[in-house]
């Protein structure tokens, strides 16, 4: 039998089929509801039968037109609720589309069985066809964290180092190849040398097996078994095929290979499917979203219809101006454009201020000078690009006495990597805090665990005494293992040494000495998941805002004034979130601050993502500023300290592409003015001159040369221009770096 998770094979056999589509009924006259709709609204909305795309811009109801479409379908009698197939992206977005279609038909409708999630659609045909795939109908769906258990009791069978090889990484690589229906076989290898060497693949493979000895599934198994159901039991897709007259998808631009190719084998009989997307805020290429996905729709179902929304309901023609004018700088896009019949409005405020202190006081000027004019609160926003951006902002708001929430997320000193350098230092600072040492005591882990902690609770509640105090008296008994007290003296005399050393260096010194020191940077640096980045760019956040206090004392009694403002208020608060958090969202006014080269455009984009991640970072931009209603501020700085470095970045590229009649613009405190100029010349095209020699001391990078990353090992250079390099490695593949990260091997 040939492998259900071939692509090539999965594409071959999920063609549309040659065979016409079922000739249609004489469509009834529409009922109310759709004359409500302007006039594309109502074709994708009346384009039943056939294969149909609705491009539909940011705010221009594309959640309308996908529940007014099921009600009429429903309405006019084309199919019983039990035979339409409507998939979401959210459990949120499926309530929603019940709840609006009862409003339209005027009641609640029993039977809409197969309208929900992805991964919930998929899990009820899977209880229905369990045995097929080795499973019995009430199989078990595992969390992370079950998984997480799983995997590290793999990697332990498998003798490999779990702190070195994280079971984190290889489950956010065995998603990654679900997403794409690879099968442990069918991973390329060398993707599965991203793990231990090699072992990523065999390591795959083993937990699948596991999974079904436990009779249990992840969520990627929800979308991948399907695949592998429907074609390894033809019959079974041709039951679905029969059962399902119509099938709605919503945000289609999301969608990921696996979730493609489910799609395209449950639609190529009857073909009446309508997916409803945006190629311009596909944005989440970094959890598996494909764009292309969207934009060949047409070549996958030949004869379909693109029904382009275009008139927007939410901004102001300013804002969609400069929004229109930024992404058609995108290549990969099919193209539309935003139009309003509202009146002219503000231009988009472009400020350049001194740093991220002056870049906060200025947002928090403006939004009071909006709360004067009555806008309130709940309908403002400050969308970054990444959450360590954050900090300065809350702090602002803080002293102004701004009401906000982060969406999405914790705020700054609440995170995970933040909360446990914060209790490092408290224990510094003040031996007694048991709280803070019982949650850094295997952080990172030094075979401190539960049983060690047991053993300290019990002396320093007998004795009333703290933790650290009871850890002194144990370490010089026998009542812990000698591995163990050799562990936790060596705990205590860290913090000893600190202690002795506080006095002498700056807050900041002590807490990146700290950081270093005690291996807990060194964990997130090491650890390859999604997440790790942000926890090291939060933690030199940290250490940059311990900077501005001249003792630990003053910033740990300025913590807690902070924390102690948390949630107290009212509902009407500023949004704080990320851009990627906003998607979906709208508000009046909008503070877009950071639009500069090397952090957004970030600099791992520039240095390695090539054109397909500048493009998303590009759509990222037009999410942003098509949140807004009436008012954006684009905001960026001379001078900002990343990882401890100042750096003076130029403005973004994204703000030399807006149109310029659409810009009003300013500087503060009078830093170079003419704020286009800088960017555009950056961006055009180099002017190469023959007799330019290389610069003394630089190697003469070219083709053919084999190199040496510190990152990514050996590599063979495929071609040079100027200082970047694109390198095919012997591990890592195909990259795109920085001369100055590479020497001759």
């Amino acid at each position: 039998m040939s492998d259900p998770f071939d692509l090539d094979q999965l594409q071959s056999r999920a063609a549309p089929a040659t065979l016409a589509a079922p000739a249609a009924p004489a469509a009834p006259a529409p009922p109310p509801f759709v004359h409500a709709l302007n006039e594309a609204q109502r074709e994708a909305v009346l384009a039943i039968d056939g294969p149909v795309l609705v491009l539909a811009g940011a705010g221009t109801g594309k959640t309308r037109v996908l529940t007014t479409r099921l009600a009429h379908i429903l309405a006019s009698g084309r199919a019983r609720p039990g035979q339409i197939l409507a998939v979401t992206f959210t459990n949120k977005a499926a309530r929603e589309m019940r709840d609006r279609v009862a409003e339209l038909i005027g009641g609640a409708i029993e039977g809409l069985a197969w309208l929900g999630t992805f991964h919930s659609v998929c899990a009820r045909m899977l209880r229905f066809h369990a045995e097929r795939v080795g499973l019995t109908a009430n199989f078990t769906i595992l969390d992370a964290d079950d998984q997480l258990r799983l995997l590290k009791q793999l990697i332990r069978e498998a003798n490999i180092d779990d702190k070195r090889w994280p079971p984190r990484l290889l489950a956010s690589l065995i998603d990654r190849w679900k997403n794409r229906a690879l099968a442990p076989d069918k991973v390329p290898a060398g993707e599965a040398f991203a793990y231990a060497d090699g072992a990523g693949a065999r390591l795959y493979a083993a937990y699948q097996a596991r999974l079904v000895e436990l009779n249990a599934v992840d969520f990627g198994d929800l979308i991948a078994l399907c695949i592998r159901l429907f074609t390894e039991q033809p019959e079974i897709l041709a039951d679905f095929h029969r059962r399902f007259a119509y099938i709605l998808v919503d945000e289609y631009q999301d969608t990921n290979v696996a979730q493609y190719l489910w799609l395209r084998l449950l639609a190529q009989k009857r073909r009446n499917i309508c997916c409803v997307g945006d190629d311009d805020q596909s944005i989440y290429g970094w959890r598996g979203a494909e764009v292309g996905n969207i934009l060949r729709f047409e070549s996958d179902f030949p004869g379909a219809r693109i029904i382009r929304l275009e008139r927007n309901y939410r901004s102001t023609p300013e804002i969609l101006a400069a929004a229109s004018g930024l992404i058609a700088a995108n290549d990969g896009r099919l193209g539309k454009s935003l139009w309003t019949e509202a009146g002219a409005g503000e231009k988009i405020a472009v400020r350049g201020v001194w740093d991220g202190a002056e870049e906060a006081r200025l947002i928090g000027e403006e939004i009071e000078a909006l709360q004067r004019a009555g806008v309130a609160n709940a309908d403002i926003a400050v969308l970054v690009w990444v959450s360590a951006q954050m900090r300065e902002i809350e702090e602002r708001f803080i002293t102004l006495g701004l009401p906000y929430r982060v969406v999405g997320g914790p705020r700054f000193y609440e995170r995970l990597g933040t909360r446990d350098a914060i209790a490092y230092l408290n224990v510094i600072h003040q031996p007694a805090h048991d709280l803070a040492f019982e949650r850094i005591i295997n952080k990172p882990k030094r075979g401190l665990g539960e049983a060690t902690l047991r053993a300290l609770h019990v002396l320093a509640r007998g004795q009333r005494m703290p933790l650290t105090r009871a850890a002194r008296a144990l370490v010089e008994t026998d009542e812990l293992r000698p591995q163990t007290r050799a562990r936790l003296r060596a705990l205590l005399e860290q913090f000893a040494g600190w202690r002795e050393v506080a006095a002498s260096l700056t807050p900041a010194e002590l807490a990146q000495r700290v950081l270093e020191e005690s291996g807990y940077l060194d964990m997130w640096r090491q650890e390859k998941t999604a997440d790790a980045q942000g926890r090291v760019d939060n933690l030199a956040e940290l250490v940059r805002a311990l900077g501005e206090f001249e003792t630990l004392e003053a910033f740990l009694e300025h913590i807690s004034l902070v924390m102690e403002n948390a949630e107290a208020g009212s509902a009407d608060k500023i949004s704080l979130m990320t851009l990627h958090g906003a998607k979906g969202l709208e508000f009046s006014a909008v503070f877009l601050p950071g639009w500069e080269e090397g952090l957004f455009p970030s600099q791992r984009t520039l240095d390695e993502g090539g054109n397909a991640a500048l493009e998303e970072e590009r759509r990222l931009a037009y999410v942003g500023l098509t949140r807004a209603k009436q008012k954006v501020m684009i905001l960026h700085t001379a001078s900002r300290q990343i990882h401890g470095q100042w750096q003076s970045p130029i403005p973004s590229r994204f703000i030399a592409e807006l149109p310029a009649e659409t810009l009003e613009q300013q500087t503060i405190h009078g830093f170079s003015s003419g704020l286009r100029e800088p960017a555009a010349a950056l961006f055009r095209p180099p002017v190469h001159h023959a007799e330019a020699e290389p610069e003394p001391d630089s190697p003469a990078w070219r083709p053919g040369m084999r190199v040496f990353h510190q990152k990514f090992g050996y590599g063979l250079i495929r071609a040079a221009e100027g200082s970047k390099l694109h390198i095919a490695f012997d591990k890592a593949g195909d990259k795109r770096v920085l001369a100055s990260f590479v020497e001759p091997a």
